[in-house]
């Protein structure tokens, strides 16, 4: 059974054993345990298993009254019960044929934290993460982290518990999500609840179900096969292999190291390839900017004792994908997603090995941000299998390399490479369906980045996706506040990510949404900035004044509205500006112009009370401004309260049509 097989089985074999419940007794979700938070003042949802047709009962005890259902031919029940103003502790009591009591429930405000790295990036790992673990004492605040889980369909419990929020558990929650709700609780002094349902370097179609997905028509594919797959248990993986096996031949076609002979064979000459230190990404090498496939060659001595015999070959992490070769033959290699940050462990055939020299040959493909061996020295070694590791002779020393093919010209990558956590619908299936319908004030979002390159496809997806969970949780509108992704030096961007932070900022269309921008607190040579204080204080500054009706003044930075043109310069109107524009006393930076030919130079701005006018010496008919377009550009323009603006653009035009002047 190969791996993703017996992954697609373990996965619905958890489902079925491990996290739903056994038949009998009356059950509850994880999500309903000791030590919750119930949304205030509202109907919320006790739900469950029994036998069918079992009665069931349900009473808080808040309240004098119970609640009784009938559990349905399934097993299936639910009752709804209304709870008080923000207090406790309670306790609730669920009965039938047996009974639970759930202890040290608070009733206040809960808050579901979602999104990629940027929201699952630990408190213990943000900024001062040490001195705010230590000071986390708010037993009013509860958290839930839901438990990394991929689904093929949706799942009706999860993996997780309630815990009090404090120096022991606070450590591993969502930095965004607890800095938000400890703002909530400090303004706000009632019960806040946290539920962290989260994954790194995930896309917003993996959160996001499939009947909405086939609304939109760019993942039926996808969707396709996860249903041929509910009817023909292995379908998936059979499909996904197909189509790996097709890219991986592609990829040989056009890749010069992997022609015949090529870069694997050990007769190579390769004395003029420069060489690199391992482990180390290749962009901290000399190979700044590089994404593609680069060969790496290494010639071990091995002792003759040692001919004859397998050895352990170990390389640590290769980011992303690599094919390893040992005197010319393929000894392993791994090529499915998400492999970038397993070590590799390979075993070399006896009758490969030779007395003196060998030669390791390892092809490695970079799709995007850090390529190459990124693991620590201990983990470049080679030793016969069997023996101790103290023999092992360390390969983390200078390798030879060769740069073989550009990411532009690699082919497109493959939608199906089995189930997984970017799979559409994986999330919504094993991390968000398990939480409906337990009741809920709104929704943090932080993710964008690794739906960058697909920026257009993101202002129809996130809207999307948003209206899916209002509509699963059936709660109306719900508020959903979220994050524009911070300004980071993507390699090979193009005006990528600019128009993923105007596809979020198109979102504010959506009724009942916020978004926060963070041009200001970013890092652009880090993707996962650490000051996550300031993001989770405007998060919840959007909440206080939106959802709670608190007096904070502007909640908001600047937003484009519109520009007029004035002669040979431009006026730019915002939104959101609490007053007078300003740069903090700073010079504006990082606004460029154009006229019809379409062809942006940097340009001089200056704030005028609540608008910027943008002029240039060589654009005397302007017709397009934009400003923070770049990648990396930071914030120099604010609004009163210290908040930035967004960047933005006046033009739609089409990347293919525009330049960029000096």
């Amino acid at each position: 059974m190969s791996m993703l097989r017996w992954f697609l089985v373990a996965v619905c074999v958890s489902a079925a054993v491990g996290l739903s419940p056994a038949r009998g007794d009356v059950r509850l979700p994880r999500v309903l345990g000791d030590g919750m938070v119930l949304q205030q003042q509202t109907d919320v949802a006790v739900w469950g298993w029994a036998d069918p047709q079992e009665r069931v009962t349900v009473r808080g005890s808040w309240k004098d009254a119970e609640v009784s259902t009938t559990a349905d031919g399934a097993g299936q029940w639910r009752v709804t019960c209304r709870t008080p103003v923000a207090g406790g502790p309670y306790t609730l009591t669920v009965r039938g044929d047996n009974e639970i009591t759930l202890s040290d429930v608070l009733i206040g405000e809960v808050w579901i934290c979602s999104g990629q790295s940027n929201m699952e990036w630990p408190v213990r790992l943000a900024q001062d993460g040490e001195a705010e673990v230590a000071a986390a004492n708010y037993p009013q605040i509860r958290l839930f982290d839901v438990e990394h889980t991929v689904a093929i369909r949706p799942e009706s419990d999860c993996g997780g518990t309630w815990r009090v929020c404090g120096p022991q558990t606070v450590g591993g929650f969502s930095a965004v999500g607890y800095f938000f709700g400890r703002d909530l609780y400090e303004k706000l002094h009632v019960p806040i609840g946290l539920i962290g349902s989260n994954w790194g370097g995930t896309v917003a179609e993996a959160w996001t179900s499939a009947g909405t997905l086939r609304g939109l028509r760019d993942f039926d594919e996808a969707l396709n096969v996860l249903a041929r797959e509910s009817q023909e248990p292995g379908y998936l993986n059979q499909y996904a292999q197909q189509k790996l096996a097709g890219w991986w031949q592609s990829l040989d076609g056009i890749d010069p190291g992997s022609a015949a002979g090529g870069w694997k064979s050990p007769e190579l000459a390769d004395a003029d390839w420069p060489t690199m230190n391992l482990p180390s990404p290749w962009e901290r090498q000399g190979l700044a900017g590089v994404d593609g496939v680069v060969w790496f060659r290494k010639e071990v001595e091995l002792p003759a004792e040692w001919a004859g015999q397998s050895l352990n070959l170990e390389l640590g992490p290769i980011d992303d994908f690599d094919t390893t070769w040992f005197n010319g033959v393929r000894v392993g290699g791994l090529m499915v997603t998400g492999s970038w940050n397993k070590p590799r462990h390979y075993t070399v055939p006896a009758e490969l090995v030779r007395p003196g020299r060998n030669v390791v040959a390892v092809r490695v493909v970079d799709t995007g941000i850090d390529g190459g061996f990124s693991g620590r020295p201990e983990q470049l070694r080679i030793w016969p299998s069997g023996t101790d590791e103290s023999q092992a002779l360390s390969l983390a020393s200078a390798w030879r390399y060769r740069v073989s093919l550009d990411s532009a010209k690699l082919p497109p990558w493959p939608q199906i490479t089995g189930l997984h956590a970017n799979y559409p619908t994986a999330l919504y299936n094993g991390m968000i369906s398990p939480l409906v319908p337990f009741a809920l004030r709104g929704a943090i979002w932080y993710q964008g980045e690794s739906n960058r390159p697909r920026a257009y496809q993101y202002r129809t997806l996130f809207p999307a996706m948003i209206g899916d969970w209002r509509q699963s949780w059936g709660r109306g509108d719900f508020p959903f506040y979220y994050v524009q992704i911070a300004p980071f030096a993507y390699q090979g961007d193009r005006g990528e990510a600019a128009e993923l932070r105007e596809a979020q900022m198109f979102t504010l269309a959506t009724p009942n949404t916020g978004m926060v921008v963070t041009l200001d607190i970013g890092n652009p040579a880090d993707i996962h900035p650490r000051n996550k204080q300031e993001v989770g204080r405007r998060l919840a500054l959007w909440a206080l004044a939106r959802t709670y009706g608190r007096p904070v003044g502007e909640f908001s930075g600047p937003i484009y509205r519109e520009m007029r043109v004035e002669g040979d310069s431009v006026r730019v109107l915002f939104d959101h500006t609490g007053g007078e524009l300003t740069s903090q006393g700073r010079a504006l930076t990082g606004f460029v112009i154009a006229g019809s030919d379409r062809r942006f130079v940097p340009a001089v701005a200056r704030i005028d009370g609540e608008t910027v006018v943008v002029q240039a010496d060589a654009v005397s008919e302007p017709v397009a401004v934009r400003y923070a377009w770049g990648a990396a550009d930071c914030a120099s323009l604010f609004g009163q309260t210290g908040l930035p603006a967004s960047s933005f653009r006046t033009d739609d035009w089409t990347r293919k049509l525009e330049a960029v002047g000096e």
